[in-house]
C-alpha cells in the first residue's frame, strides 16, 4: 500500500507517536508525507518516507495529486479543527478528492488507529 502522513502543526507529535506506536507495520509499505512532518517522522523513527513540499508551500496539493491519479491507498492527516489553516483551501480540495476518489482518509488519532490498525491485520482498501 502507499499510505501519505500529514499533520497541521498543533498535531505533530501525535503524528510522531502514530509513527512509532505503528512502526513495523509502517514500515512495510511505501510512506509519502508533507515536508516537515517527513523529516520528524523519519528523525524519529528512522522510517523511509518520500517528502512532499511543506503543506502550505503545495504539498498538500502534490499529495491530492496523487490522490487523482489513484497513486495513494490511505492518507492519515491529522488536522487542527481549532486553528484557522493559511492554505485551508488546499486542505478542502485534499479532503474532497478523497471523497470523489473513495480514498480511506484519517483526520484523527483514533480514526487512524482503525485505519492502521486494518493494515496491520492485512485489510485492503
Amino acid at each position: 500500500m502507499k499510505i501519505a502522513l500529514i499533520a497541521h502543526n498543533k498535531k505533530k507529535d501525535e503524528m510522531i507517536a502514530l509513527a512509532i506506536k505503528y512502526k513495523d507495520t509502517l514500515a512495510q509499505h511505501e510512506l509519502v508525507a508533507t515536508g516537515t512532518t517527513g523529516a520528524l517522522i523519519m528523525g524519529e523513527t528512522g522510517l523511509k518516507i518520500k517528502r512532499m513540499k511543506s503543506g502550505p508551500l503545495g504539498g498538500d496539493q502534490q499529495i491530492g495529486s496523487m490522490v487523482a491519479e489513484g497513486k495513494l491507498d490511505l492518507i492519515v492527516f491529522l488536522r487542527d479543527p481549532l486553528t484557522s489553516q493559511p492554505h485551508e483551501p488546499d486542505v478542502s480540495a485534499l479532503l474532497r478528492l478523497c471523497d470523489v476518489q473513495c480514498i480511506p482518509l484519517a483526520t484523527n488519532v483514533k480514526s487512524a488507529e482503525i485505519m492502521l490498525g486494518a493494515v496491520k491485520d492485512g485489510k485492503k482498501f
